[in-house]
Parts: structure tokens; sequence; C-alpha cells
């Protein structure tokens, strides 16, 4: 993982990480508040040796104290100190007991020993230091005097006495939320890079990449309008839905630049994907660039083209796959560019017989002879085989890819499927990613007014009839530019009308 991942990664859970902290933060503070305040008192002695003062009977001697000063300092736990300590402060506690709170060090080439003893009063740790210190001075000079008589030749005394102090040593609040800090991020940071190994579903394009180097067509912001305004004339012209079919558009122009592809395909690894959603706003896009389109629901298991622009799907693709009408009856006009639909119609029991049938391979052929562009819905490719079979009569195909709807195994068997029938996959488009973060795939540089109100274009319900809508009357513009124009073979052409009798039966 590099810098520009865990990056990603603190974004994309940064709500953990800093609740993971903040948790850190008040629970050592709240050890900090409920723990009983400690302090420590020190007594700090000084070990010398007797000598006739001479120099080298003072250097014998300096090295002599250093090398017994670490035997004192073992001495000090032990209960031959301890005890006479405990009797002289009548405290209820036993030697082994009070060698807990009891701490004897020395520092390196010195003969001096500190004593630091650790009570939740502070008179009472200064007068327990105090006494350690007593009567260890008592303990060693019983050890160090000769058998034969006279005195010891070792002389503790007390340099430093014991004082009670002002503040507690411990808990120290300010280590202790430092650490608390440090836990908690850290905990977070796990957490995160946990979850995220884990976690297999495809939020973003890094996410996409680590699955496939397939072209990124575009990305589809979400919006949360948009399952009860799912077209792209229902939403404003400058939001960043609707910039992100336009970019589509032209990203699919560059993807097919050498225009073999006419008639595309677009399909999903599961449902509930956007793909409908996404195949026909593509084609309102492209028809409002100028282009003579016809929008096909090949979907024959669950339609939905014809809830989402409100046409009769009870004479459609189906009718006209088994010769009980005619194209030109069954194409509906919607809108008022040159847009045509051709719903489902009734839902036989053999979907994939009929996509797969010679009769879909002609009413494709037909359907490119008179339009511009051809934009089929088709099934999922997991559950069923619909969309592998249609793809075979196609010129392209382009998988949408639901952010934190797919995981990435459904992803691998899907391209694993198109790749198994030799389909020409054209790219990958993202859908309801988000508007920002680090899953966000494009930026929104003109501002819009949220409050806008759009107009959703209603066509009638009725066959072979084109209801002139207020699409452009209402307000709603979208620009071409002179470069989709060119992709476009020059001009923006006129809007082309439908003749009954074009197609050549």
């Amino acid at each position: 993982m590099d810098l520009r991942d865990f990056m990603r990664l603190v974004r994309r859970h940064w709500i953990l990480i800093v609740a993971s902290t903040l948790a850190g933060i008040l629970v050592s503070g709240a050890a900090s508040v409920l723990t009983k305040p400690t302090y420590t008192a020190e007594t700090q002695l000084f070990v010398a040796i007797q000598s006739s003062g001479s120099a080298q009977d003072l250097q014998l001697g300096n090295n002599f104290s250093q090398a017994r000063v670490q035997s004192y300092v073992k001495t000090v736990e032990s209960p031959a100190v301890l005890q006479p300590a405990i009797d002289s402060l009548g405290l209820p506690v036993t030697a082994e007991e009070l060698a807990t709170h009891v701490k004897a060090t020395t520092e390196t080439s010195t003969v001096l020993i500190n004593i630091a003893v650790s009570d939740t009063s502070a008179v009472q740790a200064a007068a327990m230091s105090q006494a350690v210190a007593d009567s260890l001075i008592k303990v060693v000079d019983t050890l160090e005097r000769p058998r034969t008589g006279g005195s010891s030749p070792v002389s503790l005394s007390v340099i430093k006495p014991a004082k009670a102090p002002l503040e507690p040593s411990a808990p120290s609040t300010k280590l202790n939320l430092l650490l608390g800090f440090l836990v908690g991020l850290a905990l977070g940071v796990a957490a995160s890079i946990l979850r995220t190994t884990l976690d297999s579903r495809i939020r973003g394009e890094a996410d996409l990449r680590q699955v496939t180097d397939t072209p990124l067509l575009g990305g589809i912001s979400f919006d949360q309008d948009a399952t009860k305004k799912p077209l792209l004339t229902q939403a404003a012209p400058q939001s960043p839905r609707a910039e992100s079919f336009r970019q589509l558009r032209t990203n699919l122009q560059f993807a097919n630049v050498s225009g073999q592809a006419q008639t595309v395909l677009l399909t999903s690894s599961v449902p509930g994907e956007g793909k409908s959603t996404t195949a026909t706003n593509l084609a309102i896009a492209l028809a409002h660039a100028g282009q003579s389109v016809c929008l096909v629901d090949a979907d024959l298991r669950r339609p939905m083209v014809n809830e989402y622009l409100g046409l009769d799907r009870n004479a459609g693709l189906t009718t006209a796959l088994v010769g009980a009408g005619d194209l030109n009856d069954l194409l509906q006009p919607w809108g008022s560019d040159n847009l045509y639909v051709l719903t489902s119609g009734q839902i036989p029991p053999n979907p994939s017989e009929l996509l797969g049938s010679d009769e879909m391979k002609r009413l494709v052929q037909r359907l490119e002879q008179a339009f511009d562009t051809v934009i089929i819905d088709a099934p999922p490719l997991l559950p069923v085989t619909d969309a592998a079979v249609l793809s075979q009569h196609v010129g392209g195909v382009v998988l949408v890819v639901g952010s934190q709807k797919l995981r990435r195994h459904d992803l691998e068997k899907s391209l694993s499927a198109l790749e198994l029938v030799g389909a020409n996959l054209l790219g990958v488009v993202l859908n309801r990613l988000p508007v920002k973060g680090p899953d966000a795939y494009a930026y929104s540089y003109y501002s819009h007014d949220e409050k806008t109100q759009s107009t959703a274009l209603t066509p009638t319900k009725t066959l072979g009839r084109k209801k002139r809508t207020p699409d452009r009357d209402m307000g709603y513009s979208e620009s071409v530019s002179d470069f989709e124009k060119t992709l476009m073979g020059g001009e923006e052409p006129a809007a082309k009308s439908f003749p009954a009798g074009r197609f050549r039966k």
C-alpha cells in the first residue's frame, strides 16, 4: 500500500478513524479522572567510607563505596529494612506489601542512593520514605560493623530529606490522553485496513483497476432524487448527474471512433446496478446531440425502459421477433429529439432463444440501417445468459458497474463471460458514484440552483404517434461541443424524420 492508497483509505474511513481516536481519548480521560491520585516522596542518601584521609585511601574508599552501593540498593526492599520502618510508623501492612510501594535506585559511578515511596497520601509517602531511609542506615551500620568490635567503616547519611509532594505522580493526565490518542488512532487505522481488506465491493476507479484495465467510459454521480426522477431531462442542466451522461456520451464516441460499433449493448453483472437508467439516459444524451437514436429494451425478464419513459410495452421487441407486428408500427417516438423506443413487448417463456435467434440479428441490422446509433438494454450477465448471447449480434458492449453494489469476483465472472463469447467490450461505466470523496469520478465546475424546477417529459402511450414535449421550451438546453460535432462527422445533423415504411422486410 503506497501513500496514495493510504490517503484514499483514510478519506474513505475517516469517520471510523475519528470515532476510534475520540473513543481512545475519552477512555484515557475517564481512567485519569477515576483513578485515585498517587504521591511519591523521595529521600537521597550518601555512602561514605571512613579512612585516614590520604589520597590512596580515599581512592580505595570510593571504589569500595561504589561496589557496595548496589548491594545496599537491593537491601532496601528486604524485610530487615522495611519491618523496622513499619513498626516505627505503625503501618497496617506487611513488609512484602510495603516493598511494592518502595523503589531504590542509584546513579552510575556515584555513591548516592535514592529511595522513593508511593502512597495515596502525600504526608504518608514522605514519612514512609524517611522511615525506610533511617532503617537502611541502621541496617548497613549493623551489617558492616566488624565482628571483632569497633565502628563500621561505612556510613550513610541523608543529604535530601523526604518532603510531602504537592503534585501527584500518577495518574499523568497529559500522558494518558496522549497514549489514548495514539492507541485510538492506531486501532482506527487498523480497523480501516481490515475493513478494506475484507470488503470486496467495487467502490471507485481504484477498486476497478484491481480487477481490469478495461477503459472507463464514465462515472455516473449518485443523486438522491434519481429514484423518483431517473431521467436525464428531469435533472438540472448543470447538475453532476447530467454532466456525467454528457461525458459518457463523448467518451463513448472516443471508444467507437472507428464507427464499427453502431449498436451498443448495455448490461451489468447483477440486477440493481442501474443499467436500464444508464441505457435510457445515454440514448437521451445522444439524441440531444443531434443523432437519430433507437433505444431497444431487450431485458425480456424485467423490462424497465417503458416505465421510465411512460410508454406501452404490450407490443414491442418480442412482437417483432415472432412476426406478429411490423417494426415500423412498433417503434414509439419519444421527446422532441430524434429518439425512438422499441419496448420489450410481452415477456416470453424463452428469452434466451429469442435474443439469440437469426431474427434478432436481422432486426439489429435493420435498425442500424435506419438510425445513427442503436442502444440496447440487456439483462444482467450472471443470472441469465441473455446478454452474452445477444452480445454476438451487436458492435460493442458497455458494462455498467454499480458502486458499492458489485463485488470484485462478480465483475471477474462477467468479464470472463464476455470474453468467452468474443464480445467487443468498449468499456465500463461506474454508476452510483458519490459526488465528493475519494471515490468520486469527476468534479462539478459549474454551480447550479438545486431548487431549479425541471419538468419531466411524459410522452403519450399511443403507438406510432410522436408527442412534442416542452423540453426546450421549459428551459432545458444542452450544448454540443465543437469537438463532439467533429466526432459525429462535422456539423450537428438536423433532426431526422422517421417515415412509415422505412424498413425493408
